[in-house]
């Protein structure tokens, strides 16, 4: 067996360059599922060896070197499973949920949140291995590199595409200072050539133009250009009542308003993997009493286990539904996981939306535009966009197994 049958061409240069040790911080960037993670987590092993041999030398006999990700199950995920399905080693934590292997402290640091600050600070690691980077807190990951303050230790990072303007593209990925000694590799979908071609053909084909195919397939830091929904095609997918089939699962998405609209969305799925909009409710300057109504209307007609998706932000207007008997849940908000899973029904052509029971979604759709400074939809004629994401997003979500890179709003 060589070792073309063991790491793909772009995964071999990395295995290289790590091997020639010139750097501090190496950063390996680019689409889902093109092998990033899994020659990090090989990296990971050396990287531990390698501090064994360093600790030996220096008599240090509690050697400590971080593990970061986003949250306890990112890490778990992606780095601990991997590790056991990929080489067989099963990482157990202790009572301080650290993990332990060739005799060093793998010490996890959560990166989300400022709060992931406490996890990184008070001791001097050998290195540290940060999985989804651009996720976390730009404090976090520079207090991170302080603590790796070990002669030759090294910071390898893995990270999903964002916004050309993120902190970590600008300060880290785009620093082309060599006393910096960061390395940077950028990998497209296509480099890993251990894919099924069926697979990739597939996702391909699947994921939405502009942004999301950009970022996920061909490995890019660029942000959205024009209207968000680009594959929205009005003359195939507004259709009429006689044309949705009868025999459809019913969900509801809420986006709360008053002195901007609320907007009670009505959503059907058949058994062909299709999503209707049925009827949207949008009003203004209406308190929660009047939802609770419709609400309860759309129960009688529909059923009582009718579930509405809701924006959390007002949980005392998710209680008031929730008093009356009403199934409401707060809403999981990732905005692009949202936004991509709402885009895939239309780059598929699985969406479809009834011309006579919708008021203002056209006027949306078409001014549902991308901010170039955040890479995000901006928070404008949204009403609308976010009671429609919240439900569909929620109501598929356990079907959706990758995600371009989140924030919960």
């Amino acid at each position: 067996m060589s070792l073309n049958d063991l790491l793909t061409v772009k995964q071999q240069k990395v295995l290289h360059a790590y091997l020639q040790g010139n750097f501090k911080t190496m950063i390996l960037t680019g689409a889902v599922r093109s092998g990033k993670t899994f020659i990090d987590n090989l990296l990971f092993l050396y990287e531990l060896r390698r501090v064994k041999r360093q600790a030996l030398l220096e008599g240090e006999k509690h050697p400590q070197y971080i593990l970061a990700g986003a949250s306890s199950g990112s890490i778990y995920n992606n780095v601990i499973a991997s590790l056991s399905n990929q080489f067989g080693l099963d990482l157990h934590p202790d009572r301080h949920n650290h993990y332990h292997l060739y005799g060093i402290d793998i010490t996890p640091v959560y990166t989300d949140s400022i709060r992931g600050l406490s996890g990184a600070r008070g001791f001097t690691s050998y290195g540290a291995y940060v999985n989804e980077t651009s996720l976390a807190n730009q404090k976090v990951f520079s207090e991170i590199l302080s603590r790796c303050s070990k002669t030759g230790s090294h910071v390898i990072a893995d990270t999903n595409p964002d916004a050309p303007t993120h902190w970590l593209k600008t300060n880290y990925i785009d620093n082309d200072n060599p006393k910096d000694k960061t390395l940077v590799f950028t990998f497209t979908m296509d480099d890993n050539t251990f894919l099924a071609p069926d697979y990739v053909e597939q996702k391909k084909a699947q994921t939405p133009k502009g942004v999301f195919y950009d970022r996920e397939i061909l490995g890019l830091w660029v942000s959205g250009d024009g209207i968000v929904y680009q594959d929205f095609d009005k003359d195939r997918m507004v259709i009429s009542q006689n044309k949705i089939p009868d025999d459809l699962h019913i969900y509801c998405g809420i986006d709360w308003g008053f002195k901007h609209r609320g907007v009670i969305t009505v959503w059907g799925d058949d058994n062909q993997g299709n999503v209707y909009l049925l009827h949207e409710y949008t009003s203004q300057f209406k308190f929660v009493d009047y939802w609770v109504k419709l609400a309860k209307k759309l129960q009688n007609k529909y059923g009582h286990n009718l579930v509405f998706w809701a924006d959390s932000a007002r949980p005392d207007n998710v209680t008031e539904f929730q008093k009356a008997g009403i199934d409401c849940r707060n809403a999981n908000k990732s905005r692009m996981a949202g936004v991509e899973k709402v885009a895939e029904f239309m780059k598929t052509g699985h969406f479809f939306v009834n011309k006579d029971g919708i008021n203002k979604f056209l006027d949306e759709i078409y001014q549902y535009i991308w901010d170039e400074n955040t890479g995000e939809p901006k928070k404008e004629n949204d009403d609308v966009m976010d009671s429609m994401r919240y439900a569909i997003f929620n109501q598929h979500r356990n079907n959706q197994t990758q995600f371009i890179n989140s924030r919960y709003f």
